[in-house]
């Protein structure tokens, strides 16, 4: 399950060199690290490299050392190949130390997926925002169940013919197999609260949108950010609504968050992605997020000057191809767009004579 937006292309991987720039952004790091190694991104901050089973193909993961261990900051998605790097890495960076803390930084399965099997492996205490602890436990109990009625009726009325219908059942549930269970209890994290992890204060920054509490953790004094999915250099989050909340507003979220960042973090600020490379330039990737959003949303408005159903707006937000494999993410952040657009007073959703939402400009 990936959760990658449509709207930009992830590059092909680049040959090593030196620091470079591009698109604005400096990235200070001539290589990434290679499976079961490890790159020091500052004193006592390692950069690990997962694979992952998607279309985007890697996940970055951070190591903080931690007294006489480590805190761990989000996991991988569940399978055997990222629990041997895994076991590689106890033995290797780790040198057999232990995990002290396991931080996630929102609920999705690349990052949360391993975070149960360390909290276990090491009796560590697991950190996250409450609403994607919660939400992340929620949808593992979909796993081997029968698609809701409510999702189905969700997506016809998007537009959605009956292969497509298809594909979504069978897919439904699928969430919790990338997922190892979580403990029963956790340690609550939320924007405001400082976090001291091996000498450094860690200030904890909420976003939402992409998730419904994401966390970043940014230390000023040594202009570090832990940015997760709220900030990637090359591509955008996915921002979706989901059959649970058709009515939700996920985008305007998103946008309010990027401008809290944008703010907040000053540009000298080294940014550890969970997507791409290490980089400078916070304050122009924020710029660059939500003008990319903007730009949609007028182009999608142009397009919905004739009403149209939201499986049918893909030209306006995508330049990625919409295939069977990323039919539903793109619808899903189709109506994202459409109910930002709804809740700025720009755009009407009317229903016609077979349960089709069809959107138009006003």
């Amino acid at each position: 399950m990936s959760d990658v937006s449509l709207t930009q292309d992830e590059p092909k991987a680049e040959a090593a060199q030196g620091p470079r720039v591009r698109d604005g952004l400096s990235y200070p790091f001539p290589a990434r690290p290679e499976p079961g190694q490890t790159v020091r991104v500052a004193e006592g901050v390692y950069w690990l490299r997962m694979p992952l089973p998607f279309q985007l193909n890697h996940i970055n993961l951070w190591l903080l050392e931690d007294g006489d261990g480590w805190t761990v900051v989000d996991t991988g998605v569940r399978n055997k190949d990222t629990m041997a790097l895994w076991e590689q890495h106890f033995q290797g960076t780790m040198a057999g130390r232990p995990v002290r803390k396991v931080i996630v930084t929102h609920l999705h399965p690349d990052h949360v997926g391993l975070a149960g099997w360390l909290c276990k492996t090491f009796d560590a205490p697991l950190f996250m925002s409450r609403t994607d602890y919660l939400l992340c436990r929620t949808l593992v109990l979909d796993t081997g169940k029968p698609a809701p009625e409510e999702g189905i009726q969700f997506y016809r009325a998007a537009g959605f013919h009956e292969a497509a219908i298809e594909t979504y059942k069978q897919r439904f549930g699928g969430f919790g197999m990338g997922v190892y269970h979580l403990p029963q209890s956790y340690h609550r994290m939320r924007g405001g609260q400082i976090l001291q992890i091996g000498g450094r204060d860690w200030h904890l920054i909420e976003g939402r949108g992409h998730a419904p509490e994401h966390i970043c953790l940014w230390c000023p004094q040594d202009r570090l950010l832990i940015s997760g999915d709220q900030i990637l250099p090359r591509i955008s989050s996915n921002v979706s609504v989901h059959p649970t909340e058709p009515d939700a507003n996920p985008l305007q979220d998103w946008l309010e968050s990027c401008e809290l960042l944008r703010d907040t973090i000053p540009d000298d600020t080294l940014v550890c992605p969970a997507h791409g490379e290490p980089f400078h330039g916070v304050k122009t990737r924020m710029t660059q997020l939500i003008d990319g959003h903007e730009e949609g949303l007028t182009k999608l408005a142009e397009l919905c000057r004739e009403p149209k159903r939201a499986v049918e707006v893909f030209p306006a937000l995508f330049r990625a191809r919409i295939t069977a494999g990323n039919y539903g993410m793109a619808t899903g952040e189709s109506l994202a767009h459409l109910n930002c657009l709804i809740g700025r007073g720009q755009m009407r959703r009317t229903q016609d004579a077979d349960g089709i939402n069809l959107y138009q400009t006003l």
